[in-house]
């Protein structure tokens, strides 16, 4: 069974250390952009670049409240890549079980 690949920009969007930061934040629940700023280093429009690239990859959804622009996270897309690894985990199970039972078929027929 085949599932669509995880889209581009969603790996994109996780690449970045300091928007997988702001994910990991998100966690706890809707935050202002100003209190999810407030660990890091960088400018209030830097901030608000990084969230763009969260929101225009879909793992980050913004609504207004008067003034305020508020974000939370949405896991969705992150499941897409989950998939996507699991395949991969799939294959390396494989390998390594195929090499523990050839490490023990050779260690116990050479003693």
């Amino acid at each position: 069974m085949s599932r669509p690949a995880a889209s581009a920009d969603v790996f994109a969007a996780i690449a970045d250390p300091t928007r997988r930061a702001i994910l990991d934040r998100l966690l706890t629940g809707e935050q202002p952009v100003k209190q999810l700023a407030e660990p890091f280093a960088m400018s209030l429009p830097a901030i608000s670049q990084h969230l763009q690239v969260l929101c225009d990859a879909g793992l980050v959804q913004m609504r207004k409240a008067g003034r305020q622009r508020l974000y939370r996270l949405n896991p969705e897309p992150l499941r897409q890549v989950f998939d996507w690894i699991a395949d991969y985990e799939q294959f390396w199970q494989q390998k390594l079980d195929a090499l523990g039972n050839y490490l023990e078929e050779n260690i116990c027929s050479e003693t």
